[in-house]
């Protein structure tokens, strides 16, 4: 298996680099496959809910009931990834997509579908793409080196958008020729396929030496670690609301399609190809993007352009203006999409990272499952045109309040993983025993205290990162140089957890920690255990 973390001799980032990997090619051929399945379904549910009811409420209602669950259910099945095999848990979630696309079919034969079942079914393939979604943004930067990871990601977005060509295509073709059941039937052999894609892979899993972390703990401290980094809540904030506004076009696309002269299946397939393509296209082209702008500047100049693409489908009355302008979005999202991922991706360790990205994934699908309710009901209330320019205005009036919120503020932090201390012994300690009380005695400078602080709130960030349940910084009132910094971590498992997750960063950290020291002997430290 491939470090992340650091390769001894330069790799090559082009665009298409990371194919050159086996195990890439192979998991990025499944995940072609899995999203290819994930577009014939949005395509078929959505086309089979516009000959059910007129309602613009139930036809963007289609995209919340796929998106909801990967909000209400990304961060327990990004604590999963991140305890049990990556591998197992994404092999089981192709067959749980399987299984549900064989019942709607079922369904569809029986002539038994009506709106709310429809929804429902739904919802449940969600839950299958909410439990997938942040196992395999996980399993990507343990298969790349980290030079590769921005291309890698790239690859990833052309991957989901070449299958919103593809998968539309084949999807409309299915639903002319032979009817929506068979798009159901072909989704599940696919999700077939792509499991037993998933089950070659010969993963290296290498579990700690500690016990296994527990659920609920596990997502305490993936929440914990992503409110305590500036710089993915910067990005979750951004995510969510490009999301708000964007999810209009997709959301609405439908009918958008059917109030165009000739609109039907084919239409609406068009303009999702062409978004799809656009997509495509921009992802070619963003290692050269990149070089030539920031993370920051593409999100913002992706924004507007997205903003100003959604206006001009909303004015449109011929499907030849529709379709550029499809084009365009396309590219746009990419762009915004990409920048914002491989921000997240760049600040999590990989212990954290399927906690981590599954958080984003809620912050992405929430916002367009209350942007897709939203603007469908702005639409019923008015036009499906009057939607979308309000979608696109919101955006842009958003834009300059987001974009105080950097992506690159400063140098990205190494979170590449270190082991640069033995960890402590107590050999008479069950592993549940706790709370672990920890105390670091400084001596510090008084001259130099204001920076001493400055440094020890970064380490506050980092402790409570790390796990801590919580942490404080004391100053002696009779001796202006002596300080105490004490955490508490939840038992003396979770404070041996804690050197396992060290990274450089944590490191550098603590080098600058320790220059303030003037004390001739090293910091003190004790760990006390609670007696009840």
């Amino acid at each position: 298996m491939n470090d992340p973390a650091a390769t001894p001799l330069p790799l090559p980032t082009t665009a298409l680099a990371p194919l050159a990997q086996p195990v890439f090619r192979m998991l990025w051929s499944a995940w072609l496959m899995a999203n290819v399945c994930l577009w014939m379904n949005e395509v078929a549910a959505a086309w089979l809910m516009t000959t059910l009811t007129t309602s613009p409420v139930m036809v963007a209602l289609v995209q919340t009931a796929s998106t909801l669950p990967m909000f209400v259910l990304g961060l327990p099945s990004g604590a999963l990834a991140d305890i049990i095999d990556r591998r197992r848990y994404l092999m089981f979630t192709q067959l749980w997509i399987a299984s549900i696309a064989l019942v709607l079919a079922a369904v569809v034969v029986r002539g038994g579908v009506a709106p709310a079942l429809l929804l429902a079914l739904t919802f449940a393939n969600g839950i299958g793409l909410a439990m997938r979604w942040p196992t395999f943004a996980a399993i990507i930067a343990e298969v790349v080196p980290r030079t590769q990871l921005p291309a890698a990601l790239a690859l990833n977005g052309v991957s989901m958008n070449a299958s919103r060509i593809v998968g539309p295509v084949v999807a409309g073709a299915l639903i002319a020729g032979a009817g929506a059941v068979w798009v159901f039937i072909l989704n599940a052999l696919l999700s077939l396929t792509s499991a037993f894609l998933v089950w070659r892979w010969r993963r290296e899993f290498k579990p700690s030496a500690l016990p296994g972390e527990r659920f609920l703990g596990a997502m305490r401290v993936g929440v914990q670690y992503v409110r305590q980094s500036p710089r993915l809540r910067a990005v979750l904030v951004r995510i969510a609301l490009f999301f708000l506004q964007s999810s209009a076009l997709l959301a609405l696309l439908p009918l958008v399609a059917r109030r165009l002269p000739n609109g039907d299946a084919g239409t609406y397939t068009l303009l999702l190809s062409a978004m799809g393509l656009g997509a495509v296209m921009a992802g070619v082209f963003l290692p050269r993007l990149r070089a030539d702008f920031s993370r920051d500047a593409l999100v913002q100049w992706g924004s507007v352009v997205q903003a100003l693409a959604m206006v001009t489908v909303a004015l449109a009355n011929h499907l030849a203006v529709a379709l550029p302008a499809m084009l365009v979005a396309g590219a746009a999202w990419i762009a915004v999409a990409n920048s914002l991922t491989l921000s997240a991706q760049i600040a999590l360790p990989d212990w954290v990272r399927a906690r981590g990205m599954s958080i984003y994934q809620m912050s992405l699908m929430g916002g367009s499952a209350a942007g897709a309710a939203v603007w469908g009901q702005v639409a019923s209330w008015s036009t499906v045109s009057t939607a979308l320019a309000a979608a696109a205005t919101t955006g842009l009036v958003l834009l300059p309040l987001s974009a105080r919120l950097k992506l690159e503020a400063g140098a990205d932090e190494d979170v590449a993983p270190t082991r640069p201390f033995t960890p402590p012994t107590a050999s008479a300690l069950p592993p549940d025993a706790g709370p672990i009380l920890v105390t670091i005695e400084y001596r510090i400078d008084p001259a130099r205290a204001a920076e001493f602080r400055t440094v020890m709130e970064e380490s506050r960030r980092a402790r409570l990162r790390l796990g801590a349940l919580s942490w404080e910084l004391f100053h002696d009132v009779s001796d202006p140089a002596r300080y105490i910094e004490y955490f508490i971590d939840e038992s003396w498992v979770e404070h041996l957890r804690r050197f396992e997750r060290f990274s450089a960063a944590d490191v550098s950290l603590r080098e600058r920690r320790m220059a303030f020291h003037i004390g001739e002997d090293p910091p003190r430290v004790s760990r006390f255990v609670a007696d009840a």
